[in-house]
């Protein structure tokens, strides 16, 4: 399966495989967000497109196209602008995508990447057919807050999937217990869990020595049993060839 990006600009812009890492985990107390495995997992999903240079945009709070004023360090012709007014800045990211046959591109902000006074809006888009590019749009949320993005930071994340996928699933409702090995698992945990947060207060105790239940991280079931061969702990997409 392949992911073809045709270039519209004459040069290919800067899409990386999606990092694991984010500055305000780094600052947390021990970078305790790197224990989240959904969070982690999501924030890998795909690939990133990057800023080719510094660049600030702010906005007045008007709805006019001249409502937001944009500075780079430098030209180039993939630099951010306004385009639809409302307080909507708009990357044009400039490549034709092309997927597999009946795989979506969802382009978002980047995940897990909050920026203050502006939030990347999502889209979805046919790219197995369609011959039309896409855009990443930002919509302001407050103004008068500038909002930079420096060289190399990620303004959009793409992500693959499946089309059809979400009509094909049948929403139910049913008892705990009707199904007695999760249920059995469930409470196994429940009850770990209430043991390993009141053990945390005991210095030296072996949950203080852990710091964090790692079950679901390691893959492991409650009762201590192995879970699904495929689970993900780190995920590798591949880059684009250099061009």
């Amino acid at each position: 399966m392949t992911l073809i990006a045709h270039p519209l600009s004459g040069a290919m812009p800067d899409i990386r495989p999606a990092r694991a890492t984010r500055d305000w985990i780094d600052a947390l107390p021990e970078q305790y967000g790197y224990r989240c495995l959904p969070l982690n997992v999501a924030s890998m999903h795909g690939w990133e497109v990057c800023s080719p240079c510094r660049v600030t945009a702010v906005w007045d709070g008007g709805g006019g196209l001249d409502a937001i004023t944009v500075t780079a360090e430098e030209p180039h012709p993939l630099i951010p602008a306004s385009h639809f007014g409302s307080g909507v800045l708009t990357f044009h990211v400039a490549v034709l995508f092309r997927t597999p046959p009946g795989v979506n591109l969802m382009v978002t902000g980047p995940i897990n990447h909050p920026k203050h006074g502006i939030m990347g809006l999502s889209g979805i888009i046919e790219t197995d057919w369609s011959p039309y590019p896409f855009t990443m749009n930002w919509k302001f949320t407050a103004p008068g807050v500038p909002v930079t993005w420096e060289r190399g930071e990620p303004y959009a994340h793409l992500m693959p999937i499946q089309r059809g996928l979400l009509e094909s699933l049948e929403p139910e409702i049913r008892p705990l217990d009707s199904d007695p090995e999760t249920a059995a698992q469930y409470r196994h945990w429940a009850t770990s869990r209430t043991q390993f947060n009141a053990d945390l207060q005991t210095p030296g105790s072996t949950a203080a020595q852990e710091r964090w239940q790692k079950g679901y991280y390691r893959g492991k079931m409650p009762d201590g049993g192995d879970g699904p061969p495929d689970h993900e702990i780190k995920l590798r997409p591949k880059p684009f060839p250099a061009g």
